[in-house]
């Protein structure tokens, strides 16, 4: 007997990291002394507030029932503070934001409420690869504008303005951008917003790297007029170190929020209180935490540089988010063959561009979610490499 797997099927692949994590895995229990500096988990501790908070959580009468879709109000009230003292953005916590379980759960739920089989959607290349298998999977049509090095890894809105746009619903755009470390600017939000209000098109930004070493962090929020056509993904996981956790947040305005609030109602229950409260911790915390938290991943990405510069690659020292996106030397044609001889040879696993799109062919991702003990053995490794 064969079952027969829907169509949509047919459209995605199994993501890459879901793949090669198990190649790794039986690397590992080879025996191979595998130095993992591909995935953005980080490896540092929350906040010990937060995890008092969930600790004294756990006991309290009621705490294990099913909770709102919504939300505690108390934690739609810590992340919209947030968002006024740290982006000056004002949102209103009782009606434009959304708790989510990890800002990934909010592509499907966005795409589901607003897309159509035949809409399609701009998606930034290089990106994250999920913005493309979300838009297939609820049978979409992925459009993709070109990011380069030349302009900064921005949108060139010219070349957007060429294109049929006329079935274009959503766009995604990601700031500080993940894999490239650009931090964009309200300038670049200010241009995105007139475009989007143009052509009438749903514009998300995607920022779970504010604070993760870039000076300045910005939502879109903070450009005036955005709410009229844009949401907001955002994340708990890079900027506190809870990635497990699965905390994340939409926001927007109402009548947005709601139609989002239809699909996820739908698919799961509200998010374990002992979480909320963890979250509502983490929001509360003042800066010196975020100065430790960059101050241990300034000292790892400079280590990250030599080991780039070892492999003759180049980098953007002004780049922001927790990753080092290097380019390779001309010499090397294909980044996942040279990724994988590295891999095979040294027991060092470090991304391959090209898994982000065709605009990251010849580029490689480092990881800052890595101890510095472990760079410093990745350098020692590699001193000696021949590509």
């Amino acid at each position: 007997m064969s079952i027969l797997t829907a169509k949509r099927l047919h459209s995605v692949e199994e993501y890459y990291f879901s793949k090669k994590l198990r190649e790794v895995r039986e690397l590992t229990l080879a025996g191979k002394p595998i130095i993992n500096m591909a995935i953005g988990s980080p490896d540092l501790a929350p906040p010990k507030e937060v995890l008092e908070a969930l600790s004294n959580t756990l006991y309290v009468d009621g705490v294990h029932k099913y909770q709102s879709y919504q939300g505690l109000p108390e934690f739609r009230k810590a992340i919209t503070d947030f968002y006024a003292s740290k982006y000056y953005a004002i949102l209103d916590p009782e009606s434009e934001v959304l708790p989510l379980m990890g800002s990934k759960e909010g592509i499907m739920h966005i795409s589901m409420a607003f897309l159509d089989k035949g809409d399609q959607v701009l998606i930034p290349n290089p990106g994250y690869p999920t913005y493309t298998s979300v838009t297939k999977l609820v049978e979409a049509e992925p459009v993709f504008y070109n990011l380069s090095e030349e302009k900064d890894w921005t949108p060139d809105f010219d070349a957007l303005e060429q294109l049929d746009l006329s079935r274009v619903k959503i766009m995604w755009v990601n700031y500080p951008h993940m894999p490239t470390g650009a931090a964009g600017s309200k300038e670049i939000f200010k241009q995105l917003i007139t475009f989007a209000k143009k052509h009438n098109i749903l514009l998300v930004n995607d920022n779970p790297y504010s604070f993760v070493l870039n000076p300045e962090p910005i939502s879109i929020f903070s450009v005036e007029g955005a709410k009229e056509v844009a949401l907001e993904l955002n994340s708990l996981s890079k900027t506190f170190n809870m990635a497990g956790w699965r905390i994340g947040m939409v926001l927007g305005k109402k009548e947005i929020i709601n139609e989002v609030l239809k699909v996820k109602s739908n698919m799961d229950s509200g998010m374990f209180r002992g979480l909320q409260e963890g979250a509502i911790a983490a929001l509360q915390c003042n800066n010196n935490w975020f100065t430790e938290m960059n101050g241990i991943y300034n000292k790892r990405r400079e280590l990250i540089w030599k080991l780039a510069e070892l492999l003759g690659c180049t980098y953007d020292k002004n780049a922001s988010g927790m990753f080092v996106w290097s380019k390779l030397p001309s010499n090397i044609s294909n980044a996942e063959t040279f990724i994988d001889k590295i891999l095979y040879e040294k027991s060092v696993f470090i991304t391959p561009g090209s898994i982000f799109g065709t605009q990251g062919a010849g580029y490689i991702r480092f990881s800052l979610c890595i101890e510095e003990t472990k760079i410093k053995e990745a350098i020692k490794r590699l001193q000696e490499f021949e590509a």
